[in-house]
């Protein structure tokens, strides 16, 4: 599949997984999880310590493949190798990024996720370090604010992600906010 239509497929609220066998398909949700870019984003009082802490250093792109591949290090995983590749081919056309956390020079976690437009549409997260991806959650969160995102689509609903302040959002009211955010002339990595 070119470049350009993995786009328009995103564009039109779609997102791709591999099955148990490595097959890609496509899927979408009627009520889409979106992590909110305003003061209704929150992060437990554990983290403000950590975060105070100034042990993290946020990057972008500084290590793609590798937190591809630690998003995809799992028993169970749903980044297949074919969208790995995916991911890479729409890294190098200037889509798919990586918001690292490093402590010295250990990458200590990360969020992959790709950037349309205002909206970023975040795939997966993963640490090696205690605590990596929830700062880097925190620090992206404060990256997209500066750049007037207006949309961070966290596909589907977990536990986690709610601690965050993440919420539902029926398919209308999803869909109308990524047309909206699609158009908006914005950069994710300078």
């Amino acid at each position: 599949m070119e470049t350009e239509a993995i786009i328009a497929r995103y564009a039109q609220g779609y997102f791709p997984m591999g099955d148990e066998n490595g097959q890609l398909g496509w899927y979408s949700s009627r009520r889409r999880t979106v992590i909110p870019l305003d003061e209704r984003f929150r992060y437990p009082r554990s983290l403000r310590r950590v975060l105070n802490q100034e042990r993290f250093t946020p990057a972008i792109n500084r290590a793609f493949a590798a937190v591809c591949a630690g998003c995809a290090a799992r028993e169970s995983t749903w980044i297949s190798p074919e969208l790995q590749e995916i991911y890479s081919r729409l890294h190098q056309a200037g889509y798919a990024h990586s918001f690292e956390t490093w402590e010295g020079e250990r990458l200590a976690g990360g969020v992959l996720g790709l950037a349309i437009g205002g909206v970023f549409i975040g795939e997966s997260m993963f640490y090696a370090i205690p605590d990596g991806s929830k700062v880097a959650l925190v620090k992206l969160v404060e990256h997209l604010r500066r750049r007037g995102f207006i949309l961070f689509d966290a596909q589907l609903p977990n536990p986690h992600l709610s601690r965050f302040g993440a919420d539902e959002l029926r398919e209308e009211e999803y869909q109308a906010l990524l047309r909206f955010g699609i158009g908006l002339p914005r950069r994710f990595a300078p």
